[in-house]
């Protein structure tokens, strides 16, 4: 079974793109889904411990949360203490269901791949890329989204010009839908043939 990584910074298309390859009929594992799953359940009662507060009508409120930990780097990791190891538990099990299930290929949609080194976990990197203008612009629809917050999580990120040096496969989702799906299905041939040569 090929593991595909796909990554790409903060507004470049990433989620449009995995839900292209979940069109295809590949199995993908949304890291974002499943933070999301765990502020709902497994991690609510440590993330309540860590930061008093945060948690309204059993669910972690990520509006309460986001301002305790993006500017402060030993609150960011106390978070991610508690987060990885539980998301990293759903990507295993999310692995050992596509192996049993005769998956040739599945995609491991993780927005911070390099930067946390799981991409030495997969055997290909896709990256979803765009120019900065098109990011910038996308970025400026988001409701809720400020300069400050946009800088706080670009700092977080290698930038763009180095993912696109360590990646396998770049998609660039500048162009609209129907490109970046004719690039989808360009990276599942090589792929394919890729399997087939082993």
């Amino acid at each position: 079974m090929l593991i595909l990584g796909l990554t790409g910074s903060i507004g470049m298309g990433k989620t449009t793109t995995a839900a292209m390859f979940h069109d295809e009929g590949i199995h993908v594992h949304d890291s974002d889904a499943a933070v999301h799953e765990l502020y709902r359940g497994e991690a609510v009662a440590a993330i309540e411990a860590a930061f008093p507060g945060t948690v309204r009508e059993g669910a972690v409120d990520r509006a309460l949360l986001a301002p305790l930990v993006l500017s402060d780097p030993a609150a960011l990791a106390r978070l991610e203490a508690i987060v990885h190891p539980i998301v990293a538990k759903s990507r295993n099990a999310f692995l050992a269901e596509a192996q049993k299930s005769g998956s040739h290929i599945v995609v491991l949609d993780i927005p911070l791949l390099f930067e946390t080194g799981l991409d030495r976990q997969v055997d290909a990197v896709v990256l979803v890329t765009a120019p900065e203008t098109v990011q910038r612009e996308r970025l400026r629809q988001r409701p809720g989204m400020t300069s400050e917050h946009l800088e706080v999580i670009v700092q977080r990120q290698i930038s763009d010009i180095e993912k696109r040096a360590r990646a396998h496969f770049i998609i660039d989702s500048a162009h609209g839908f129907d490109s970046a799906r004719r690039q989808v299905r360009g990276v599942l041939r090589a792929l394919a043939g890729v399997k087939n040569n082993r």
